[in-house]
């Protein structure tokens, strides 16, 4: 994916942070903010706390829905002083990366600090997720069985 320029749909960009910053540890959400500003003060306005989702699969993809289990979340909103407001969803139980997600969120709707965000944050998070996303794309490939040549070897 592209940097979010400034013409760009801020929906969109909202939705690609959020989707970068949900995917993130802790941990590395913390390793980029450590050379920056020290974050915002922020107002929590809901949580963080933790409960249970009913995950949803379909059969095939494209069959009925069914119920395929319970994952715990971690939700938080926060307000800072200037009035964004940020949320963030989390997989897991960790409050302190939901906190920190909600708060770059608010942060990341200052058009004053959002550029220099993008770049020293979302950008390096996004960057390690697609070679993680990459890693493991060429590990199944490794372990993919061609079916087909394997009937015509018996042949």
């Amino acid at each position: 994916m592209t940097q979010t320029m400034p013409n760009d749909d801020p929906t969109a960009a909202r939705r690609r942070w959020m989707a970068v910053l949900a995917r993130a540890d802790r941990a590395m959400i913390e390793a980029r903010l450590q050379d920056g500003p020290p974050l915002p003060a922020h107002v929590r306005l809901r949580g963080p706390e933790s409960g249970l989702v009913m995950v949803r699969g379909r059969a095939g993809g494209t069959g009925a829905p069914f119920n395929l289990g319970e994952m715990s979340v971690t939700r938080c909103s926060v307000r800072l002083p200037g009035g964004q407001v940020g949320h963030a969803y989390v997989a897991g139980r960790d409050q302190r990366q939901a906190e920190l997600a909600a708060v770059l969120d608010a942060w990341l709707q200052d058009p004053d600090h959002a550029p220099r965000l993008q770049q020293a944050v979302i950008a390096p998070l996004e960057a390690a997720q697609r070679a993680r996303r990459a890693e493991r794309t060429g590990k199944a490939a490794a372990t993919r069985v061609q079916f087909f040549a394997m009937q015509a070897m018996r042949s």
